[in-house]
This record gives C-alpha cells, sequence and structure tokens, in this order.
C-alpha cells in the first residue's frame, strides 16, 4: 500500500500583517505574545514533538519530529513497522527514506525541496525577523470562520512559497493556514486546522491538527502527545539516514501529528 502523504511537515508557525507600518507592528508584537514572547522564542536552541497519526484510509503511526538552529530537522514517522524518515543538515543537503514507495532506499532532496527547507526547519517560525528573511506579508481582510472573527494573512516566503493565514482576532493564535503542497509531482490545495493549543514551558503550541487536502482522500490527523523544549539530540539524525536501519519491520501496525 503506497503511503502518499507521510512527509508531510508539521510545523504551523503564526505570520501576519497589515496595509500600515504601525498596525503592522502592533498585530506583530500581539502575535508574538500569543506564542509567549520574543524572549522565550528565541531561547529555543532545539525543539522535539512527538504524537499520532491517523490517516482517511485507516491507518495509524506515530510521529517524531526534532528541530535544531540553525535550520536542522529530522522527522520520522513510523506505520505498519514501517520508518518513513526525512532529515536537513542545515546546510544544503537533506534525504528521505520511504519503505512505501517504489526506491525503498536513500533519496537526496531535490533543488525545489531544498529551497523550501530553510523556512520548513525555522524554529522562530516565519513572524519573527520576517522581513530580514525576504518574506512578504499582506492583510487581506477580515471575516467569520467556524462562527470566530479572524484575519486571512497572506504571506509569501523568500522561497516563493505562498500561504493565507486564519489569525483568531481575539487570541491572535492561527486557526488555519491554507495552501499547496505536492504529493509525488501534483501540486495540490492543502489546508491545516489548528486547535487544542496547551501551554509548554509557558508558550503556546496547538496540540492538535487536522490536515488535508479538501475533497480527495488525502486527510490525516496529528494529535501530539508531548513537546520537549531544548532536549539533546543526537546529532546524527541530521546526516544522510541508513536505508537499512529505516526499513525496520515489527508486526502489526504503529499504536495509535508546525507541525
Amino acid at each position: 500500500m503506497k503511503i502518499k502523504l507521510l512527509l508531510a511537515t508539521f510545523l504551523c508557525f503564526l505570520p501576519w500583517s497589515s496595509p500600515s507600518a504601525q498596525t503592522i507592528d502592533e498585530i506583530i508584537k500581539k502575535a508574538i505574545e500569543a506564542r509567549g514572547g520574543i524572549d522565550k522564542i528565541k531561547a529555543v536552541e532545539s525543539e522535539r514533538i512527538t504524537g499520532r497519526v491517523a490517516f482517511s484510509q485507516g491507518l495509524e503511526g506515530t510521529v517524531v519530529l526534532e528541530l535544531e538552529r540553525p535550520h536542522k530537522l529530522y522527522s520520522e514517522i513510523t506505520v505498519e513497522g514501517q520508518k518513513v524518515l526525512r532529515a536537513y543538515d542545515g546546510k544544503s543537503a537533506g534525504w528521505t527514506v520511504n519503505p512505501f514507495t517504489e526506491n525503498k532506499g536513500v533519496v537526496e532532496m531535490s533543488a525545489d525541496e531544498l529551497k523550501d527547507m530553510p523556512d520548513e526547519s525555522d524554529l522562530d517560525g516565519p513572524l519573527v525577523d520576517y522581513k530580514s528573511k525576504g518574506s512578504q506579508v499582506e492583510l487581506v481582510g477580515k471575516e467569520n470562520s467556524d462562527g470566530k472573527a479572524v484575519y486571512r494573512l497572506k504571506v509569501t516566503s523568500k522561497s516563493g512559497e505562498v500561504r493565507s493565514y486564519l489569525i483568531d482576532c481575539a487570541t491572535f493564535l492561527t486557526t488555519k493556514w491554507e495552501g499547496t503542497r505536492k504529493v509525488g509531482n501534483e501540486p495540490l490545495p492543502w489546508e491545516s486546522v489548528l486547535s487544542d493549543y496547551r501551554e509548554v514551558q509557558r508558550m503556546k503550541f496547538p496540540f492538535k491538527i487536522d490536515q488535508g487536502s479538501p475533497g480527495t482522500e488525502y486527510q490525516q490527523t496529528l494529535t501530539i502527545d508531548k513537546v520537549e523544549i531544548n532536549p539533546k539530540i543526537d546529532e546524527s539524525h541530521f546526516a544522510k539516514p541508513v536505508a537499512a536501519q529505516a526499513a525496520t519491520s515489527t508486526t502489526g501496525p504503529a499504536a495509535s501529528k508546525p507541525y
């Protein structure tokens, strides 16, 4: 059985803006404060997120996502005893291993994938220092979403990726983002709904993420069990994976997860 969505990135942060410089500064300040404040955000040197993922096909799995400055990323999703790996060294090289595809070995990330990795592996999120990162932010308007007043903001990263974020006008936490994601070589509309925000070391994180491509079979629910701030991470995780280790098998599916 092919699992096409196991390499989805789980990092979901909060960029926003508005027409005037003064309003931009006010909204950015509130957004940073909603997450925990700039000092706490900058003090995070590494992060580990563990949880569970449930796919629309009835499959379930476990998730581990590790991030470390500057821009290092490692993700591991285990489904049916098979591990799907994704690693980025924080500089210029990245690899994937997906035993559910025809090529079960270690595959180097393409130029397009590498182009997006600095954004995906950004511990601060695109809001913090977004101008110096080369991003553009535009306030599209204010609307109602599921009974809540939200701001819709369009964020264009330096790599050219465009996303719309719905930001709760009361809490300044993101409730949803909309954009595109490649499934194989096909770009599909994609949305991610964030909920169940909880406090971890006086910072806010969504502990439930429902995401997928509207109107398709590509749907998944991520449930976070634990967020660790500044854990010690094995540096080998950010190097080229070993395919033989990635394809270990156990009996039965794994027990029933930016971001």
